[in-house]
C-alpha cells in the first residue's frame, strides 16, 4: 500500500485527480465524475468536520465487527460494492468544487502527517493506527480514480 502521508504520493493522486474531466466516465458502477469526488471526500469530512454523526455504540460493535478489516485491510475492494448510506451522492456536484476539496483534503493529510493520525479516532471504527488510516484513505481513493481510469 502506496503511503498517502508522502509528498510524492499524495501529488501522484492530485495529478490522478487532475486527469479527470467532467466528461470522464467510470470503467463500472453508475457514479458520475462528480459525485464520485463528492464520495470520496466523505472519508475525510468523517475525518475533519462533525458533518456525520457518529454511530450509536451497538452500530460501531457491529461495524467493527463485520466491516472494519475490509475498509482497513489491504485486499482491494470489489468493483460495484455496497457502500455506507453517508457515502452514497445521488445528486449531482459541480465538477471544479469538488475536485478542489478533494485535493484540499489530499494536501491537509499530507500536512498533518502521520503523527496526527496514530491513534486518532474513526467514526465508525474507533481509534485507527496512522496505518490504518493510510489504508482507508489511499485506497478508497486508487480504487474509484482506478474506477474512472486514471
Amino acid at each position: 500500500m502506496k503511503n498517502i502521508f508522502h509528498p510524492q504520493i499524495t501529488q501522484e493522486l492530485i495529478d490522478r485527480i487532475n486527469e479527470l474531466t467532467p466528461e470522464t466516465t467510470p470503467r463500472w458502477g453508475i457514479m458520475r465524475v462528480d459525485q464520485m469526488m463528492a464520495h470520496c471526500s466523505v472519508a475525510y469530512e468523517m475525518a475533519y468536520t462533525d458533518k456525520h454523526a457518529k454511530p450509536n455504540a451497538f452500530m460501531r460493535f457491529i461495524l467493527k465487527i463485520f466491516v472494519k478489516n475490509s475498509v482497513v485491510g489491504d485486499k482491494p475492494y470489489p468493483r460495484n460494492g455496497r457502500t455506507a448510506p453517508a457515502f452514497i451522492i445521488e445528486e449531482r456536484r459541480d465538477f471544479e468544487t469538488e475536485k478542489a476539496l478533494l485535493i484540499g483534503y489530499l494536501e491537509k493529510t499530507r500536512d498533518l502527517g502521520i503523527s496526527y493520525f496514530e491513534g486518532k479516532e474513526s467514526l465508525s471504527f474507533g481509534p485507527l493506527t496512522a496505518q490504518e488510516w493510510n489504508t482507508l484513505f489511499y485506497k478508497h481513493l486508487d480504487h474509484h480514480l482506478t474506477q474512472f481510469g486514471v
